[in-house]
């Protein structure tokens, strides 16, 4: 699986490279690459965002549903799967536009934490004897070991410790065009005062890093709870604790890991609030009601005009027979009349 997340990694971080070689800053490059993942999946966004509407249409009419049963949970199960059959909902529905972009937003994760291979695209052999050489070297490789981020922590140390990474015949491990490619990258990680290649936990209080992780969960609390507020969904008790325990596990990671990984979430949380904001306008219950009534309306009168028509004469009662035959008697023998009156 490692492979795969990679591999999406590898392609995107030719976007991601892209947009640092324009702007020579890992931050705004960032911003720009996450927005153009956006773009790129926003077909999915939109049928998510259609699903999470047709969701919230259907939770309302399932609520008017399970009030008149009260205690009948059987007839209301079944009147619940009737509707369902008839809104076409499935409970999994909703599942493949979800996971999708979780898939494309690991790949994307691995082109930030693995930047020589995935974003600069070095030959993965040169940078595995380059992560060996980092964690032979005493206190800084003991303390790097374990973890995924020593291509990162490569890029923060490579000015220092660029005699240090060598091949086994003593000679240097990169070429010159290499070692260019990762001093300018390594020179592009300052942004808004942050060293996004520090630590936030091994940071001091003034150098404000600590924002990083706080930013990762307020940002995606608020984003989550507007969300649902807009969609008409609430969250209370065991389950509002359990989405927060997403946050929280987000903000604690960004807290021990270098804070680029922390930036692309909060970047990635934000441009997707704002995308969901926008597509919520187009796509949100009212109006996807109003299109599938207008869609039921047209194939309704599509059927009429396709069903053959028969002329049926309207009816027409006994009495209103027996006086049509008299006045037709009247008209055809009037004489008849005029010999009654002469006598």
């Amino acid at each position: 699986m490692t492979e795969l997340f990679n591999l999406i990694g590898s392609l995107f971080g030719y976007i991601l490279w892209a947009a640092f070689f324009i702007v020579k800053n890992f931050g705004v490059s960032i911003i720009i690459f996450t927005l153009i993942v956006k773009l790129l999946l926003l077909p999915f966004s939109i049928k998510q965002q259609r699903s999470m509407a047709s969701n919230a249409r259907f939770q309302k009419k399932q609520k008017e549903i399970m009030e008149p049963y009260g205690k009948d949970k059987m007839g209301a199960q079944m009147e619940i799967q009737k509707l369902m059959e008839k809104e076409n909902v499935s409970m999994t529905g909703g599942c493949l536009p979800m996971i999708a972009p979780m898939l494309v937003m690991l790949g994307v994760y691995y082109s930030v934490i693995n930047p020589l291979t995935n974003t600069l695209h070095i030959a993965a052999d040169k940078v595995n004897i380059a992560m060996n050489n980092l964690y032979a070297l005493p206190g800084l490789g003991t303390s790097l070991s374990g973890n995924n981020y020593g291509q990162i922590y490569t890029v923060k140390y490579f000015n220092l410790l660029q005699g240090f990474f060598k091949d086994a015949n003593g000679q240097p491990l990169f070429t010159n065009s290499e070692v260019d490619s990762i001093n300018q990258y390594a020179g592009g990680f300052n942004f808004l005062g942050w060293d996004l290649l520090a630590t936030p936990s091994a940071s001091t209080f003034w150098s404000f890093m600590w924002l990083i992780p706080v930013l990762c969960f307020v940002t995606s609390v608020v984003s989550m709870l507007i969300m649902q507020k807009m969609n008409g969904t609430q969250m209370k008790g065991c389950m509002f604790v359990f989405i927060l325990l997403m946050p929280l596990f987000s903000a604690w990671i960004a807290f021990n890991v270098p804070g680029a990984v922390g930036f692309y979430w909060i970047a990635s949380t934000v441009l997707g609030f704002v995308q969901s904001l926008i597509l919520n306008i187009y796509y949100n219950a009212s109006i996807i009601e109003a299109r599938d009534e207008a869609h039921r309306i047209v194939l309704r009168r599509q059927q009429e005009a396709e069903v053959a028509y028969i002329d049926v004469p309207d009816y027409v009662a006994p009495s209103q027979i027996q006086q049509a035959k008299k006045e037709a008697n009247s008209v055809k023998y009037p004489e008849k009349k005029n010999k009654k009156k002469r006598r």
